[in-house]
């Protein structure tokens, strides 16, 4: 089960502020020649916060998953603040190298490339961004996916904890300018002209890690750390590149708590659409402890029978994942007007994949739920119409800074 990144795929599936989908149905290899080398609540900020703190089987109090992940959110949004100051740039000014610039555009060029051919409809979205932020979030989009490729493409089975290590030692030096392909040439100058932190990046190279060596999570905690890895990740490596509209009062923080419920909601999506998917390769995306009070088994899942247990589970479940999507239309509006298109786009789409697992009677065993090409097209007038709606801060108190 892996990434879910702001993207809505082609005529199949649809994808968040984050390129908002999985990727991981999608089996078509994205490397370059050269990557056979790798293998050898607080209430202040409307957050999704539902515990900060848990006790252990020691009794010892520790950070439950929400907090761990809020304090990077707190971290992410530190760095671009000084970016909302009403005379900041938008962008980094450009030190030019001779010869690096026609170099740069044609990875640039690649990146959107990979994009129209694998999200269609987000990358028809970006469009409407300035060519700078529309570079940036290709080249975003296109790592999330190789890294996601990692451990659900063709060669996933020669994956290792140690290419993984190698991976991020990868990022690591594309952060610091060293990139290693054209590809990485993209983000590397991505990251040298946005305040985009390493740190989700990393953050996502843990979830392959944990999609290495974890099948069955115990409870929503741990499901929601998974989440956060391996799709709300994206919202944080987007919004620095996205935005916050000038007009905005917005805590910075409330914007990004946004995106990391799209995150989250988009994952929690994939997660029920591909129940039966991700049974017939062995491995369970459901809190253990929540099937075991509905009276359910793995047994029952493997068995793939829809009965009026497995019907009730799944209806608060998806509760679950409608209350992320609630909560991440807050901060979209947010956004700067121009990045608000494909993001509105993502969440409407993906958020009807819910609707129809109900309409295949909760049947996500055998049956796979999907948006109809032509629910498709007749989202995107709505998400258009809301890209032009005023931030939300202007009229609700509750979603501004103080």
């Amino acid at each position: 089960m892996a990434v879910v990144v702001m993207h809505v795929v082609s005529s199949v599936e649809v994808s968040s502020f984050e390129f908002s989908g999985s990727f991981k149905s999608s089996k078509r290899f994205l490397c370059s020649r050269n990557e056979g080398r790798l293998f050898g609540k607080d209430s202040r900020w409307n957050s999704p916060i539902c515990s900060s703190l848990v006790a252990n089987h020691a009794g010892d109090v520790v950070l439950s998953s929400e907090q761990k992940v809020y304090d990077v959110v707190l971290k992410q949004a530190a760095l671009v603040k000084q970016h909302r100051r009403p005379n900041a740039v938008d962008v980094k000014p450009d030190i030019v190298v001779p010869g690096t610039m026609y170099l740069l555009k044609e990875a640039y060029d690649r990146c959107g490339e990979v994009c129209a051919e694998y999200a269609k409809t987000f990358y028809l979205g970006t469009m409407l961004m300035t060519p700078e932020r529309q570079r940036a979030i290709w080249a975003i989009y296109v790592w999330c996916r190789r890294t996601d490729e990692l451990v659900d493409g063709p060669n996933a089975s020669h994956i290792t904890p140690s290419a993984l290590d190698r991976w991020e030692s990868r990022l690591e030096d594309l952060f610091a300018g060293r990139p290693y392909d054209m590809l990485d040439a993209a983000l590397s100058d991505t990251a040298s002209m946005y305040p985009v932190d390493i740190q989700p990046f990393k953050d996502m190279i843990e979830g392959m890690r944990m999609d290495l060596r974890k099948s069955r999570y115990k409870n929503f905690d741990e499901l929601y750390l998974y989440c956060y890895y391996v799709a709300g990740t994206v919202g944080l490596m987007s919004v620095p590149v996205m935005g916050i509209a000038p007009e905005s009062k917005a805590a910075t923080e409330s914007v990004y708590n946004a995106a990391l419920a799209l995150g989250i909601a988009n994952q929690l999506t994939n997660i029920l659409r591909d129940v039966g998917e991700d049974a017939r390769r062995g491995r369970i995306y459901l809190p253990q402890d929540e099937l075991a009070q509905a009276g359910l088994t793995e047994e029952d899942i493997f068995d793939c029978k829809v009965t009026d247990k497995w019907r009730s589970f799944m209806k608060s479940q998806i509760k679950r994942a409608r209350m992320f999507f609630e909560q991440a239309e807050k901060g979209v509006t947010e956004l700067s007007q121009a990045s608000r298109w494909p993001v509105w786009a993502s969440l409407l789409l993906y958020r009807q994949i819910l609707d129809e697992i109900e309409a295949n009677d909760y049947n996500n065993f055998t049956k796979r739920a999907y948006v109809s090409k032509a629910k498709k097209l007749m989202a995107l007038p709505m998400a258009y119409g809301r890209s032009l709606l005023k931030p939300a801060s202007l009229t609700h108190s509750s979603f501004v800074k103080t």
